[in-house]
């Protein structure tokens, strides 16, 4: 049999860039702006809006008729804002680790939370809170370095142009009434523009893109508004492909995704909004886990929060970011500015690389009793070390037989006493970048 070994990382592992944004944008100029989320890792997502009020459905409540469109606007009457502490949500999200945030500037419902000028349907003139809930958030995080990223709902339910409202689009069709649609392309757009120009975030984040395909929503035209606006602004794939990257939503990708860049978008209950009644929270512990897979694989982490009405955070949710945050501190050189770790077969478990592929860091969920095993890594091992205490670990290399080129099987012994309270993160410092044999075995 041949020999067959390959160099691990991320540009070796045949990773795909986003297609029709190549079309509209070099291929070296989208990898540097994504570079900081590349090495971002982590970030975290809020829905809050009206549907806060009643603790329903964000939007598609009154599109599944859970509640009329009437009821569900109601809620307006019942959005204070009243407990609403910018720079305590801000600190919360540096402390969990994240390196960027994304809110919902205006979900399906079309209610904007900022003061829009191309109606009265926001949070400054329709709800008590009377405010734009916005401009406070952004200038906390960017205070403390953090990304600042908006949700921005292409389609519109409200909207009287919009030609579909809950499931039987009776308004009109597009090529009866041209004439309406071009108005609507006008309001959200010029409502995308308000945004742009007051916030000028470092990430878009488009969600109901498919209703419409690319050229009735002028996906290229809107790539480009944003980008020629801020060529550094990134976008993600839900503007009809037109983004710069994946967003798998609540469900974990079991193969590596081949897009490059990519996102798993995920809540800490089963509810994106604040729902009380939902009370089915993850715990930290599978939050870790699903994080640690997530950059393992190469990807993101978007976790999501919903605030009540009164602006204050259900204190689950408070819980599950601070013991986050806590870990990754503990193993922030594992996590963050790493590339996804080493194909399946391999290792049993998450793993990431540094950028140079000199230090494999393996991520062990649950308690470890005794060895674990590493298989096809053929580099010398200068140095094991447990990350967060430094604790220097034996191992041993078995089955290696000296005239063959196969490398044996690494097998390390993990303490009990050096283990983390959810997942302990070895540092295994190589030679060289990492290089695996990938053959079948046999004696060559």
């Amino acid at each position: 049999m041949m020999k067959r070994t390959v160099v691990a990382g991320a540009m070796a592992l045949g990773f795909m860039l986003p297609a029709k944004a190549q079309q509209l944008t070099s291929a070296d100029s989208i990898r540097t702006k994504m570079q900081w989320f590349a090495d971002a890792k982590l970030g975290i997502f809020i829905h809050w809006g009206i549907y806060a009020v009643n603790g329903i459905d964000e939007s598609w409540s009154f599109y599944n008729k859970k509640i009329s469109h009437k009821d569900y606007m109601a809620q307006l009457k019942g959005f204070t804002a009243a407990k609403y502490d910018p720079e305590a949500w801000a600190s919360l999200i540096a402390e969990s680790g994240a390196r960027y945030a994304v809110i919902t500037t205006k979900h399906h419902d079309g209610v904007a939370l900022w003061d829009t000028k191309f109606n009265k349907l926001s949070t400054v003139r329709s709800t008590p809170a009377k405010r734009d809930v916005l401009t406070p958030f952004y200038d906390a995080i960017r205070k403390r370095g953090i990304k600042a990223g908006a949700y921005f709902s292409l389609l519109d339910w409200t909207s009287p142009d919009y030609p579909g409202f809950l499931k039987d689009s009776s308004r009109y069709k597009i090529n009866e009434q041209p004439q309406r649609w071009e108005r609507f392309k006008q309001f959200y757009q010029g409502q995308m523009a308000e945004v742009m120009q007051k916030f000028n975030p470092d990430l878009w984040w488009f969600d109901g893109d498919w209703e419409h395909n690319a050229e009735e929503w002028e996906a290229v035209k809107v790539r480009r508004m944003l980008t020629g606006h801020n060529p550094n602004t990134i976008i993600n794939g839900r503007l009809t492909g037109y983004g710069d990257y994946d967003t798998p939503e609540q469900n974990f990708p079991v193969v590596r995704p081949q897009f490059h860049w990519w996102e798993l978008c995920m809540t800490i209950n089963n509810n994106w909004g604040y729902q009380p009644q939902d009370t089915n929270w993850k715990t930290p512990y599978e939050i870790i886990t699903i994080f640690a897979d997530a950059i393992s694989n190469g990807g993101n982490m978007l976790l999501d929060i919903g605030p009540k009405a009164d602006g204050t955070i259900p204190a689950e949710q408070v819980h599950v970011l601070k013991e986050l945050g806590k870990w990754n501190k503990k193993h922030e050189k594992a996590i963050f500015g790493t590339v996804g770790g080493l194909p399946q077969g391999h290792f049993y478990g998450p793993s990431t690389l540094s950028k140079d592929s000199t230090s494999l860091f393996l991520f062990l969920p649950g308690k470890v009793s005794g060895n674990i095993m590493v298989k096809g890594l053929d580099n010398k091992i200068n140095d094991i070390s447990v990350v967060g205490n430094g604790t220097k670990l034996q191992h041993k290399i078995v089955g290696k037989i000296s005239w063959s080129p196969v490398p044996g099987l690494v097998y390390i012994t993990v303490p009990e006493n050096v283990q983390d309270e959810y997942m302990t993160v070895l540092e295994l410092r190589l030679d060289k970048p990492v290089k695996l044999y990938r053959g079948k075995g046999g004696l060559n």
